[in-house]
């Protein structure tokens, strides 16, 4: 009978300092895993392996559901869909590189941080498509054609950058500064996200004195950001695990409802941009300029090889700086314990 031995699981002592996560005390993976190691624990019990599951299968959820508006809309030719067809690829590009991250991030603690960098530009690349689709679909009516929605995209590359460089640089100070560095990841994420739902702020506050307009997506955009501080505060509290360390190691700690949250806010956010487009197409094509290919897939691509760029600069130093282990990202050898292994 075919037998498979699974990658050997450690405890929280028995790995460097830079792998360790706050009140996760086992079912880390070897420090230095191979590639086929990383692969195999996503089929076995570790404190990764619903990290990894909850942004891979969301993957293939939003891929389906792109295929299905391929079928009904035209992105090819229609200028008006363009802006549908940024956000679409951008929600199954971050599930699917965090997803990535999470497989990967034990090879090495250098590769623990460039999976990172990846995943950080990924999000922020998310934070840009969201700001595409807000300026082109959600923009309040009585803000089209200002100065803001004019350059509401233009905005939204410069804060993408910045939170790319911003939740890299972070993790330079994670060993020395931990609270300065989670404070700063956490401040690079929340700042695009307040600065894309201006607009959609402004329309619940119209609601709220009793003068909405083109309210049939309010409540889909309500969910998405009860999941959305959901998704935060979970990022920041480390709560549950936090108060019971090692009770949630496997199954029920922060960062898996972190990604549960985010993925349940992102398809209420998918659903309230869909029927807003549909339900303000007539007006909007009436009274506001058409979305061009510079503003919606050139934005894209600017945003998307800056951001690279970003990623390669703070990698190329990471890489250059191999024995930094105290004063940031650890390249510290593994210890060699004595595992816990599996076997199938």
């Amino acid at each position: 009978m075919l037998s498979i031995k699974l990658p050997q699981l450690f405890d929280i002592h028995q790995v460097p300092k830079v792998f360790r996560e706050d009140g996760i005390i086992s079912g880390y993976r070897h420090p230095q895993s191979s590639a086929l190691d990383c692969i195999l624990s996503s089929f076995q019990m570790t404190n990764e392996t619903v990290n990894i599951w909850t942004h891979f299968l969301p993957t293939w959820y939003f891929l389906w559901r792109f295929c299905m508006l391929c079928s009904t809309l035209n992105f090819l030719t229609e200028s008006y869909t363009w802006p549908l067809l940024v956000y679409m690829l951008l929600i199954c590009l971050y599930p699917f590189t965090s997803s990535c991250a999470h497989t990967f991030s034990t090879m090495s603690p250098e590769a623990r941080h460039i999976c990172y960098f990846f995943d950080y530009g990924a999000l922020s690349l998310y934070s840009l498509g969201c700001a595409v689709t807000y300026g082109s679909y959600v923009m309040p009516d009585c803000w089209v054609n200002t100065w803001l929605h004019q350059h509401f995209v233009v905005i939204a590359i410069g804060n993408s950058l910045l939170c790319t460089s911003m939740s890299c640089y972070s993790r330079f100070l994670e060993l020395q500064f931990p609270h300065r560095s989670k404070i700063l990841r956490t401040g690079a994420f929340v700042f695009p996200f307040i600065f894309d739902n201006i607009p959609l702020f402004y329309r619940l506050l119209l609601c709220c004195g009793g003068s909405c307009s083109h309210s049939e997506a309010l409540s889909s955009h309500c969910y998405h950001l009860l999941f959305a501080f959901l998704t935060c505060f979970l990022f920041a509290s480390h709560l549950p695990e936090r108060l019971a360390p090692g009770r949630f190691d496997y199954i029920g700690h922060s960062h898996q409802l972190f990604h549960i949250c985010a993925v349940v806010g992102t398809h209420f956010q998918m659903e309230a941009i869909l029927t807003d487009m549909t339900s303000r197409r007539d007006w909007l094509i009436s009274n506001s300029a058409i979305p061009s290919f510079l503003g919606t897939v050139g934005a894209l691509v600017l945003g998307f090889l800056l951001n690279l760029g970003i990623i390669g600069i703070f990698s190329a130093s990471l890489l250059s700086t191999p024995h930094q282990s105290t004063s940031g990202p650890s390249t510290s050898q593994p210890h060699q314990p004595t595992p816990k292994s599996k076997e199938d």
